[in-house]
């Protein structure tokens, strides 16, 4: 059965980050949509690059997705952490064990904020863990503690987004394989802590 993950974009995402794991998630045929948190489906990213969401949060409420990924950009996490659509997205995705995979800034931004963090430990860009008491901040690429999977930011966005795509695939020779068609051999597994 294929796997359906949800992006959830706001103006100002981190366009790197959305993109490298739209297409490795692609690349390993998982279902991707971009959902837009806002009122329209244009977006513009950080960089202000223009990109269409494939439908609007508020239109999917009621879908349940295998993974949630949430990309950085500082205004775009500001953003989503003050949007209580997409909080409660996260937060029932997450009572349902779903995947939660925030990168860059949406850790800490999104979820310590919101109290979603709930103890796991994780990763997030920068200094922003300072300050964080609903986590325990880890110095890694990419932190897997039960159903959440933190990326540190854009330069860990390969090894982010192969992560979600075995966790959810369990294909660990396809996901090699596509690391490799990318020159991304270096990429191994993260040591995850379980559920």
């Amino acid at each position: 059965m294929t796997k359906k993950v949800a992006v959830l974009l706001t103006e100002g995402f981190e366009e790197a980050e959305a993109v490298i794991v739209i297409d490795v998630l692609r690349r390993l045929r998982i279902d991707v949509e971009l959902l837009s948190c806002q009122d329209r489906l244009e977006l513009r990213s950080y960089n202000k690059m223009r990109m269409f969401a494939d439908a609007l949060l508020e239109r999917r409420m009621d879908v349940l997705y295998d993974a949630v990924v949430i990309p950085g950009g500082p205004q775009a996490t500001a953003n989503m952490a003050d949007n209580s659509m997409a909080v409660e997205f996260i937060r029932r995705h997450d009572q349902a064990t779903k995947l939660i995979c925030p990168l860059c800034s949406a850790a800490a931004r999104v979820l310590a904020v919101n109290r979603l963090l709930q103890g796991r430990r994780y990763v997030c860009s920068g200094e922003l863990h300072r300050g964080v008491v609903d986590g325990t901040y880890v110095a890694e690429k990419v932190v897997e503690d039960g159903n959440l999977i933190s990326g540190k930011g854009p330069g860990a966005a390969f090894d982010f987004a192969f992560t979600v795509a075995y966790r959810l695939t369990g294909d660990y020779a396809a996901t090699q394989e596509q690391a490799e068609h990318i020159y991304h051999e270096n990429w191994q597994v993260p040591q995850a802590v379980p559920a």
